[in-house]
C-alpha cells in the first residue's frame, strides 16, 4: 500500500515540531506492533524476553532481564508477571535462576517475529534504505542532544 505525501516547502518542514510527529511515529508503530503481537496473546514485553533469551539461553536472571529491559519499557510492566507468563505457557525454563526458550517458545518466538516483520516492512514501504538510516541517526542525536542514550540496543 503506496501513500502519496503531499509536498512541502523544506523551510516549512523544518519548522515542524519533531516530538508531535516522532510521538505520532511511535504511537502508530508500536500500536500495530502491540496489534500483531496481541494475535498471539502476546505483549512487547513477552516479546523482549523471548528474544533476548533466545539470542543468549541460559545467560538471563529475571533480575538482569529487567535490568536491561527496563529502558524500553512505557507501561510500568510486571516482569515477573510476564516471566511467569512463559514459563505457564511451557515457553520458558528456569535453571538454577537462567532463562531458556523451551521448542514451544522458540516456535512462538518465530511466530510473532514474523508478525513484527510484516510490520516493519508495511513501516519501510517507500522509503529509502538510506533515508531510513539517517532518520534513526538523526534521532539518535538528538536522543543524545537530551542527554539520552544514543547507543543501539544491543
Amino acid at each position: 500500500m503506496s501513500v502519496t505525501l503531499r509536498e512541502y516547502a523544506e523551510k516549512e518542514v523544518a519548522a515542524q515540531p519533531i516530538g508531535a510527529w516522532s510521538g505520532l511515529a511511535y504511537r502508530l508503530v508500536v500500536g500495530a506492533i502491540r496489534e500483531q503481537l496481541a494475535v498471539e496473546g502476546l505483549t512487547q514485553p513477552h516479546w523482549w524476553t523471548l528474544n533476548h533469551v533466545a539470542g543468549e539461553p541460559g545467560r538471563w536472571t529475571r533480575a538482569a532481564l529487567i535490568e536491561r529491559l527496563a529502558r524500553w519499557d512505557d507501561l510500568g510492566i510486571d516482569f515477573d508477571g510476564v516471566f511467569d507468563d512463559l514459563v505457564g505457557r511451557g515457553w520458558l525454563t528456569e535453571d538454577a535462576g537462567r532463562m531458556t526458550l523451551t521448542e514451544a517458545g522458540e516456535e512462538g518466538r518465530l511466530r510473532a517475529r514474523e508478525r513484527n516483520a510484516r510490520v516493519h516492512r508495511q513501516v519501510h514501504e517507500g522509503v529509502d534504505t538510506a533515508d531510513f538510516v539517517t532518520t534513526i541517526n538523526v534521532l539518535r542525536r538528538m536522543v543524545g542532544n537530551l542527554g539520552g542514550d544514543a547507543d543501539l540496543p544491543a
